[in-house]
């Protein structure tokens, strides 16, 4: 405890963190009373919190220009220093930064209130070391105590911004320059709290609270900071030495800078300075700035600014003349003209204000509106309007400004929206009506107004707070640097339900399945911090979760294939892994994903093993015909060539079109073929299926396995349970493919409808009936007369009509048929059933219900397919087994006869009754083999199943027809090439020559070679 004297007045000089202000708050709670004068209202108020704290609130005082606190008998006040009530008595004043004489704009007041504001007991001056000599000149009884400083401040160099040390304070001058350096610290650092002397009390304790508890590591700040704010700073940077000091810009005194710098450090605490940029000219220190700023030695102040502070108020001219008289000592100089005294000067020119302004009370209160402070920073002649306006009124009637007006002007400002400037404004102009507000006898209800603009100015100052934080602070960045270089695992951590990762209320990103998502509004050069932060901590959570997985039920996992991506498997509707091509089809490789891999081999393994049997549980329910024929590939009583024939399947999934199975076909006997059949599959005239594999759970599972075979995204997969489907995208027709569909130009028809419109066909013909896009089942589909003939044409049929009618232009003309005998002829290729008769064929079709839409119920598996048949002529029977069958049909001669009543019934009503069939079955067509080497020497190729066998038959032995329409080898026309020979007196069998498909123009379809021949 310093020992002091019994002088009334003691200066207590020093350095920066000496712990002045400290000792004065001590002495003035000692005392019975007391009042502490500040340069500025923040520090007034952080001073007034902490003698409310010591004293109680009912005791204590707060007066500023703006703001009043003044319960009814409080002993101790503090205020500004322009607010100091002089005519008060107190025990114990003090004036803090008593040094601030010298500033060219306030100077005057301090140099006043050290001459005249004085304590009844105790008079404290503090301030620097550098005041010491206009304490001696002017107050030659006070007695003088230097304090040193607590701790060392040493000069740490020019350091860029990204390499500041945390806990650093950043000094600019000028708003601008303030928000460039927040806004860099903000993208650099995670952002920066923001001091200005223009801020409000309490915005700038809500930045300073920032600051201190830890939430942001920076403080950008003018030089109010100087001005005694106790902060944890532990290095100050100068962003520039020089500053506008409302004349010029200049550099920056010695003084100025050590009274900044000396902010950092507290108490015992070393503290640094330096600046942002280079170390030489005008953005560096001086070599001997830093020395003297290191060493506390400033030039001593010679002068000071002096105004009378009470000057006469006769009339107008005599106050200027008070306000513009020079000192009478040399230690004080006039202080240069302030903007009261602009205005009154300019007010004194009205000759209305000189005639108002009569008599020592109205000069005295013209006086009063004149040291209204320009908050808003608008200029003297500005300034002097509003200034004008309130001496008209505080001049006439009671001398009250009108409550109207000032509502007005007040309910303007109450706007919350806006910008960082835009509320800086707000707040500016707020602190004018406060000012007015509070001023005892400028309003008729002081109090109230008071109340209203306190009010507001919170609220903007709020409002301000928020946009301050918003736009220079990025507090996610923030915590996250300070997590990582603290390594801090206290901070409160959860998961929200819809999975948003949380550390300490700030978002992280969100966690879908195990795979955790940066926030993808984070800047790239933070999604290393959020990741790292997210792994220290999801480690335990993820585990939990996969012992979850490992235990849930089959109705939580998903195959996810949607067009264009790699299959997946989904738990809770989030993928967990993925689908790679394996040793078979069937077989895939499942791979966990990698956050699930991260958690240790074990775990990986037990879920890649969950996976797998949820996997082939769907199998089982959606594949088991695939299932059912790899089991049977794998039995020795299976045939070898039944064995590779489902191999061949169960590789293409099933559904194959049988055109790439014709050469394994032609080795299986007819009992081989049952086998197939007892499988469930269908041996269709062009593709070969199992009804089971076409339901939507079954293509879509097809679909993946294949996709991930080859190694491709997934294909688009068709609308469930639909029959017929108009696609124009090749993605999306190759998809309806591999579903089961068969495609007709843009137009796609599942296969099992294709085989059913097929053998509508036969049935047609076995029953010599038309057959055409008005039967019931056509029209049940929907099919047009175009797309109806293209399927008819590719499933080896050919349009025919009676010879000698007006019918035959695109079709064959044939003669017409006895009854009982099919118009029909028999196939000659190998792999296509041959014509039957009416007689003799099983009327086939598979007795099963329809829907008359497009979009038709899954189909039921064929039950007793049978292998057709015969075909007849002139009495002669050929056996099926000589020949392939292009379509499998089910032996339903009794649901025949309804069948065909049923599709006969709308037929008489629509068309006139069919004469005969109107289509010739000739058999599926194989391709051509346009390789060169198919082409025998010296002529063009012919296809292999029409070349004859052996010797050409020499001339006049064949080759010609005779009178009868026999060749001059004797056969008649229509006999197979290479065909065994018919025994004599044999009837002479149909034959079928595969013709190329003429080009459409002799009308629907092109005209047919084959002849009906009968012998006689």
């Amino acid at each position: 405890m310093v020992q002091f004297s019994r002088s009334a007045v003691t200066a207590v000089l020093g350095p920066t963190n000496t712990g002045k202000t400290h000792l004065a708050v001590e002495r003035l709670c000692a005392h019975s009373s007391g009042m502490m004068g500040f340069p500025l209202r923040l520090l007034a108020r952080e001073v007034y919190d902490r003698v409310v704290a010591i004293k109680g609130p009912g005791e204590v005082a707060l007066i500023t220009g703006e703001e009043k606190i003044g319960p009814p008998g409080a002993r101790w006040v503090l205020c500004t220093a322009e607010s100091m009530p002089l005519d008060r008595d107190f025990a114990f004043v003090a004036l803090d930064e008593a040094q601030l004489g010298v500033d060219p704009e306030r100077g005057h007041i301090f140099t006043d209130r050290m001459l005249r504001a004085r304590g009844r007991e105790e008079t404290m001056i503090l301030g620097s070391a550098a005041l010491a000599p206009m304490v001696r000149a002017l107050l030659p009884d006070a007695e003088i105590i230097s304090r040193p400083r607590f701790s060392t401040l040493s000069y740490a160099g020019a350091r860029k911004l990204s390499r500041l040390p945390r806990r650093s304070a950043i000094v600019a001058f000028s708003a601008e320059e303030v928000y460039a350096v927040a806004e860099m610290l903000r993208r650099l650092r995670g952002g920066a709290a923001v001091v200005m002397g223009a801020l409000s009390p309490s915005t700038r304790n809500a930045q300073v609270r920032m600051f201190m508890d830890g939430e942001v590591d920076y403080l950008v700040a003018t030089d109010a900071i100087g001005m005694g704010l106790n902060l944890d700073v532990s290095h100050v940077a100068f962003a520039s030495l020089r500053k506008f000091d409302g004349q010029r810009t200049r550099r920056l005194t010695i003084a100025e800078m050590a009274q900044i710098a000396g902010r950092a450090g507290r108490h015992h605490q070393d503290g640094t300075f330096g600046s942002l940029g280079g170390e030489e000219g005008e953005a560096g220190f001086r070599p001997e700035e830093i020395a003297a700023i290191e060493d506390h030695r400033f030039p001593p102040l010679d002068w000071l600014f002096w105004r009378d502070g009470t000057p006469p108020m006769d009339s107008v001219d005599a106050l200027i003349a008070g306000l513009e008289a020079r000192p009478g000592r040399p230690e004080l100089r006039a202080a240069p003209q302030a903007v009261d005294l602009a205005v009154l000067k300019t007010m004194a020119d009205s000759a209305a204000v000189r005639d108002r302004a009569r008599g020592p009370a109205q000069v005295r209160r013209l006086w009063d509106v004149c040291g209204l402070p320009d908050f808003q920073k608008l200029g003297a002649d500005h300034h002097a309007r509003m200034v004008s306006r309130l001496w008209r009124y505080r001049s006439e009637g009671s001398g009250h400004v009108p409550r109207d007006w000032f509502a007005q002007h007040v309910a303007r400002l109450d706007n919350v929206q806006g910008d960082v400037d835009t509320l800086s404004g707000r707040i500016a102009a707020a602190r004018t009506w406060s000012y007015i507000a509070h001023r005892p006898d400028w309003l008729e209800h002081p109090a109230e107004m008071a109340e209203r603009t306190r009010a507001l100015e919170e609220k903007l100052s709020d409002a301000l707070h928020a946009a301050l934080t918003q736009r220079f602070v990025d507090r996610r960045t923030s915590l996250l640097l300070r997590d990582i270089g603290q390594k801090r695992d206290d901070l409160p951590f959860d998961v929200d339900t819809d999975g948003t990762v949380h550390v300490d209320g700030e978002a992280l990103g969100r966690l879908e399945g195990f795979r955790f998502l940066v926030d993808p509004l984070a800047r790239a050069s933070d999604r290393k911090l959020l990741l790292a932060a997210a792994e220290r901590r999801l480690g335990k959570k993820l585990t939990v979760k996969a012992e979850e997985l490992i235990a849930a039920p089959d109705g939580e996992f998903a195959l996810i294939a949607a067009p264009g991506t790699d299959p997946r498997i989904a738990w809770r509707e989030e993928p967990v892994a993925t689908l790679h091509a394996g040793p078979s089809l069937l077989s895939p490789e499942i791979r966990a994903d990698k956050a699930i891999s991260a958690l240790g081999q074990d775990v990986q393994n037990r879920v890649v093993a969950r996976l797998q049997a949820w996997m082939k549980a769907q199998q089982e329910r959606h594949l088991a015909p695939l299932l059912r024929i790899l089991d049977l590939s794998t039995q020795a009583e299976t045939p070898a060539v039944v064995r590779a024939l489902f191999i061949q399947l169960a590789d293409a999934g099933g559904i194959i079109a049988r055109a790439d199975l014709d050469d394994a076909l032609a080795l299986l006997d007819k009992e081989q073929r049952q086998l197939v059949r007892k499988a469930g599959f269908t041996i269709g005239v062009l593709d070969i299926y199992h009804h089971a594999l076409l339901k939507p759970g079954a293509a879509l599972w097809r679909l993946a396995l294949s996709a991930v075979k080859r190694g491709k995204p997934m294909l688009p997969l068709p609308q469930a349970g639909a029959v017929l489907l108009v696609l124009k995208d090749r993605e999306e027709q190759m998809g309806a493919r591999h579903a089961g569909y068969r495609g007709f130009g843009d137009t796609q028809v599942r296969i099992d409808m294709v085989e059913r419109i097929a053998r509508g066909g036969h049935e047609a013909i076995a029953k010599n009936e038309r057959y055409d896009v008005t039967s019931p089942f056509i029209v049940s589909l929907g099919l047009s007369d175009q797309l109806f003939g293209h399927i008819m044409r590719n499933a080896g049929f050919r349009p025919v009509t009676p010879r000698g009618t007006d019918e035959g232009v695109a079709g064959e003309a044939v003669d017409a048929a006895p009854e009982g005998e099919a118009a029909a002829v028999p196939a000659g290729e190998a792999g296509a059933p041959e014509a039957v008769s009416e007689a003799e064929a099983p009327a086939a079709v598979e007795a099963r219900d329809e829907p008359a839409g497009v979009a038709e119920a899954e189909p039921a598996a064929e039950t007793a397919p049978t292998e057709a048949v015969v075909a007849e002529e002139a009495g002669e029977t050929v056996d099926a087994e000589a020949t392939d069958i292009a379509a499998e049909v089910v032996d339903t001669e009794a649901a025949a006869p309804e069948l065909a009543e049923a599709e006969a019934a709308p037929a008489e009503a629509e068309v006139q009754p069919a004469q005969g069939a109107n289509w010739v079955f000739r058999g599926r067509r194989k391709p051509r083999d346009r390789h060169p080497a198919a082409a025998p020497e010296g002529g063009r190729g012919k296809r292999r199943d029409d070349r004859r066998e052996g010797p050409r038959p020499a001339r006049g032995q064949g080759g010609g027809r005779d009178e009868e329409g026999r060749g001059r080898s004797g056969a008649p026309r229509g006999d197979r090439k290479g065909g065994p020979r018919r025994e004599s007196g044999s009837p002479r069998p149909l034959i079928h020559r595969s013709e190329p498909e003429r080009p459409a123009g002799g009308g629907a379809f092109a005209g047919l070679a084959a002849l009906l021949g009968r012998d006689e």
